[in-house]
């Protein structure tokens, strides 16, 4: 018997993503059957995850996409009996990336295919909001936020304004340190988080929090907090690699803390972190633990790129073995 798929789509994607999903699927449909079910509210994407036998649910979509589908799992009670895949069409595509799945519609679609499995983590919180890759507060939070604004307008001119047939090749975006694009069938949508990440390296917000890893204090109020993320996996933003060593099989979170006060500091922070060399900088730390709780001055929360807050407490634990997802074979 053919292998058994349900295809989770994204109503409100671009042209851009209609053409990538049905290269997969003509890959898939050699060797499986695959049902697609597309969705453009959160209520049409539990309708559709309500009842789905064994099938194996292949998300097509980014970091977002995978996060809305494993809560609504979650929500349902049906997160832990599940067998999840992924077609990476997303901007970012950083839970992808931890996994080592291709970034390619057709490569991911045998991946799909002939995958293993694997029993895979998620962080909870203590509202029963769920996180794949990565939460933020401070800096990160900001750089998200800026960054969803700027994709979204960035998205706008890839959807509307197409280039690439007229001709009028790569164009420069050098002064953002983003080197050269291809516009027209390229995704603008992914430069808007790189553009959110130089706005909030120039306005830094800093918090007053105290930070505590499995009961232990790793940041104390008095300290001024430019950032603290908890990772899952290990990139946000299309590749920076925030917690580099997260692995989302180890039942653990990844927790970096940034503590640079002066404006030269954060500076020199922002640089480090772009270059991946965060972890020996001084005034940053990662620490692992199974739950996290933050509290203090009043704080946005990003999860995998969805804000909520300001809250002056907030909490996460680690679920090991939360649902299987396949991956590539070792």
């Amino acid at each position: 018997m053919p292998q058994q798929l349900l295809v989770i789509t994204n109503r409100n994607a671009g042209s851009a993503d209609d053409e990538a999903i049905n290269r997969a699927l003509k890959v898939l449909r050699e060797d499986a059957w695959a049902e697609v079910r597309s969705t453009g509210s959160l209520e049409q994407l539990s309708d559709a995850l309500a009842d789905t036998g064994d099938r194996t649910i292949v998300v097509a979509g980014g970091d977002g996409s995978l996060h809305a589908v494993v809560q609504a799992l979650h929500d349902l009670g049906k997160l832990d009996e599940s067998t999840l895949a992924l077609l990476p069409l997303g901007t970012g595509n950083d839970f992808a990336r931890t996994l080592d799945i291709p970034r390619s519609a057709r490569r991911s679609a045998r991946v799909v295919l002939e995958g293993s499995p694997r029993r895979t983590d998620v962080i909870v919180d203590d509202e029963g909001r769920i996180t794949v890759n990565s939460v933020h507060i401070g800096a990160g939070a900001d750089a998200g936020d800026r960054g969803a604004r700027w994709k979204a307008r960035l998205q706008q001119v890839s959807d509307v304004v197409r280039l690439g047939p007229i001709g009028l090749g790569p164009v420069n975006l050098g002064p953002l340190g983003l080197g050269t694009a291809r516009l027209g069938r390229a995704n603008l949508g992914r430069f808007g988080y790189p553009v959110g990440a130089v706005q909030m390296a120039i306005y830094p917000p800093v918090l007053s929090v105290k930070v505590e890893v499995d009961g232990e204090l790793v940041a104390g109020a008095h300290e001024k907090v430019l950032m603290v993320a908890l990772g899952n996996g290990a990139t946000v933003g299309g590749g920076t690699p925030l917690t580099p060593d997260a692995d989302p099989h180890d039942g653990l979170i990844d927790v970096l803390i940034a503590t640079p006060a002066s404006v030269l500091d954060q500076l020199e922070y922002f640089v480090h972190l772009q270059a991946g060399s965060h972890e020996a900088y001084a005034k940053a730390h990662i620490v692992r633990g199974r739950t996290v709780t933050i509290s203090g001055s009043p704080f946005d929360v990003n999860s995998d790129g969805e804000i909520d807050g300001p809250v002056t407490e907030r909490t996460w634990r680690i679920v090991p073995d939360a649902y299987d997802m396949v991956v590539p074979q070792s």
